[in-house]
């Protein structure tokens, strides 16, 4: 696929696993791809790219080594507490897209994190706001801000409420414990298939027009509390409107009656 990348840095390297596909992986193995600045700035670049890119339209999102993300990095955090900086509310109220770029991002295309081992703290919180989450054996999960002394601030308290329910929710934030990759399947509703790039391939055989229509109705859905405004302002959405006056819909109705396989193309821009 012959796209022109943005800048970044070698702390994300990027590839397309297949067609329509973006791969990003956090490479800080040795720190446990805990969050940099200069990491976070380049996923913010890639994914604002990759927002905009017409031929994409899934993302994967994983970790070079033994995690996906150890979270923020302690340290530097650390040396700015004991600094004298008391600018943490306000760098996170200030945050439009969250820990990593991801965590409080809304994208109407689809988001997958491929969890290779551990996700602690903010990497917990990107992984609560894709879409699918697809784990190794080997993963573990956690939230253990309140044993450091700090918040699961970036949008992971609501989503893992509404995923878990509010018991499960607070074991999990209150207590700081670690949980294995069956128990998040099972307790938590995180889903175990064997290959993130498996499952992205299969949304690219979906239209991107009707997928992102429907991701964005998703997202009304959970930022709307009555059910008949959600569908109200779905049928209103900028993807809903693309989707019923593009292209695509004529492909996939007109590959029905002649029994094929639809040809789908890149999506307008919105």
């Amino acid at each position: 696929m012959a796209l022109q990348l943005p800048s970044h840095s070698d702390q994300v390297k990027v590839s397309f696993p297949v067609d329509h596909v973006l791969m990003l992986c956090m490479n800080r193995p040795k720190a446990l791809n805990a969050m940099s600045d200069k990491m976070e700035h380049d996923l913010k670049t890639l994914l604002n790219w990759f927002d905009e890119e017409p031929s994409l339209w899934v993302v994967i999102v994983t970790g070079e080594g033994r995690a996906f993300c150890a979270g923020a990095d302690l340290k530097s955090w650390n040396t700015r507490q004991q600094g004298g900086d008391q600018s943490d509310s306000e760098r996170i109220a200030a945050s439009i897209h969250g820990f990593g770029s991801l965590s409080r991002r809304v994208t109407s295309k689809p988001i997958i994190a491929a969890v290779n081992g551990g996700v602690f703290g903010g990497g917990m919180e990107m992984v609560l706001n894709c879409d699918l989450v697809i784990a190794s054996d080997q993963a573990v999960f956690a939230m253990p801000e309140v044993k450091r002394g700090v918040i699961a601030g970036q949008g992971a308290i609501p989503r893992i409420r509404v995923i878990a329910g509010h018991q499960l929710a607070a074991e999990m934030l209150l207590l700081g414990r670690t949980v294995g990759a069956a128990e998040a399947h099972q307790r938590f509703g995180l889903r175990l298939i064997e290959t993130a790039v498996h499952y992205a391939k299969e949304i690219t055989q979906n239209s991107p027009d009707a997928v992102q229509a429907t991701k964005r109705g998703l997202i009304l859905a959970a930022q709307n509390g009555n059910i008949e405004r959600a569908v109200i302002d779905h049928s209103w959405s900028a993807e809903s409107k693309r989707a019923y006056n593009g292209a695509n819909i004529k492909e996939g109705l007109k590959a029905f009656t002649e029994k094929r396989l639809p040809r789908w193309t890149n999506p307008a821009k919105l």
